[in-house]
């Protein structure tokens, strides 16, 4: 028998007995679509998280107050204050391989304009945070090494921020009061859409000088973000760090620094690698379902060849031989997990992207995990319809001639 003609009598078999071939399938429709489903949820969280690492900037390094000791972070934005403005001047003049610096403190404050008002994020920074940071002026200017220098009170507002104290109105040229304080708007920044753990248009930047002196009071800044020459750079630029922050800070040589270096290849790279356990977690668990189904096809199939008992003997007295008895029943059991594949897969995308619209989550359906996971369905279907294939094809066609 060639697989065509097995094909073709698994196939007739199976629809000889369509609801239990479709109760059976059902496993492992719905163990595909469950991987389906689940892998395009962990691809989009993935993406959605390297995107909004990449809205950080591009090279940077991210310097904050703190110290490590045994791998693990002691202290950190405020508890260890160590970091000024001089720090910032200092990395940008004197390491070579930096580009940029700008220092930054936040804090949340109130903000009023007539008889609105909003609790937003303050960040006080320079003048090449945009640049840094990867962000664009919509509308208006940032503001400049005058306004910094002399504490102005000028202020540039996320598009979140605006919205919900102008409306559609342009807020460049309007008065705020921050903290009580008049501040004139003179910018508007580009939508770069929430994620993480905050909202980055629903802030107000304003001079780094101006936060620290007229609005919180502070004497340190809270981090300073640093853009490398180019990425090759960027370990050059941390050692150039490192060494002028210690000499600046008289760090003794063999004492733990007051100061962290974060690089940004090391986030993307840790949070690739959460990503990865998240997508094997979540395949992990919807493997399971897929697993009960590929019992279900071999429960179905020792059923199967019970009941064909005589038919096995029959085809044995005739001149068939075990492999061809053992190849017929292997094929009906991977037809029946290959329709259900199929099946499964269509139903996992159009899942994954009903909860992509409801839900507003990004989802990312890959080729590799529709190959994934109809192979392993495959799998399944070969791996649970041996030991059937192989029982039937192991009957003495005298005794399965005599069974009643």
């Amino acid at each position: 028998m060639n697989l065509r003609e097995s094909f073709s009598a698994a196939t007739e078999s199976l629809a000889a007995n369509k609801m239990r071939s479709g109760l059976t399938m059902l496993g492992v429709i719905i163990g595909v679509s469950a991987v389906i489903t689940m892998l395009a949820i962990a691809s989009g969280a993935r993406d959605q998280m390297m995107s909004n690492i990449r809205k950080m900037g591009t090279n940077v390094l991210i310097v904050m107050s703190g110290q490590t000791r045994r791998g693990a972070v002691m202290g950190g934005f405020g508890s260890v204050q160590s970091l000024t403005l001089d720090d910032s001047r200092a990395i940008r003049e004197e390491c070579p391989s930096v580009a940029k610096s700008t220092a930054e403190v936040m804090n949340a404050a109130q903000v009023k304009y007539g008889n609105k008002n909003t609790n937003v994020s303050i960040s006080g920074t320079e003048t090449d945070y945009p640049s840094v940071r990867n962000y664009t002026i919509r509308e208006g200017r940032f503001f400049n090494e005058h306004e910094v220098r002399y504490a102005s009170k000028v202020a540039v507002v996320g598009p979140t921020a605006a919205k919900d104290l102008f409306g559609t109105a342009s807020p460049v040229g309007k008065t705020v009061r921050i903290k009580n304080v008049p501040f004139r708007v003179i910018g508007v920044t580009e939508e770069k859409g929430a994620g993480g753990f905050g909202d980055p248009d629903n802030q107000f930047f304003v001079p780094v000088t101006t936060a620290m002196r007229r609005l919180f009071g502070l004497e340190y800044v809270r981090t300073i973000s640093v853009q490398a020459k180019s990425m090759e750079l960027m370990d050059q630029a941390s050692k150039e760090i490192t060494a002028l922050l210690s000499k600046r800070h008289k760090i003794r040589p063999g004492t733990e620094p007051d100061f962290i270096i974060r690089n940004q290849a090391e986030v993307m790279q840790m949070a690739n690698q959460a990503a990865g356990i998240f997508t094997l977690l979540l395949g992990g668990i919807a493997s399971v379902s897929l697993l009960v189904g590929g019992i279900g096809i071999m429960n179905i199939m020792l059923v199967s060849v019970t009941e064909r008992t005589k038919e096995i003997g029959l085809r044995k007295a005739v001149g068939a031989k075990r492999r061809d008895i053992q190849w017929q029943f292997l094929v009906e059991a991977l037809v029946l997990s290959l329709v259900g594949g199929a099946v499964g897969t269509s139903l996992g995308m159009i899942a994954a992207y009903i909860i992509s619209s409801v839900s507003g989550w990004n989802v990312g359906v890959s080729v590799p995990s529709i190959l994934l996971a109809f192979g392993f369905s495959a799998f399944i279907g070969i791996f649970f319809g041996m030991y059937p294939a192989r029982k039937a094809s192991a009957l003495d066609p005298i005794e399965a001639l005599r069974y009643e």
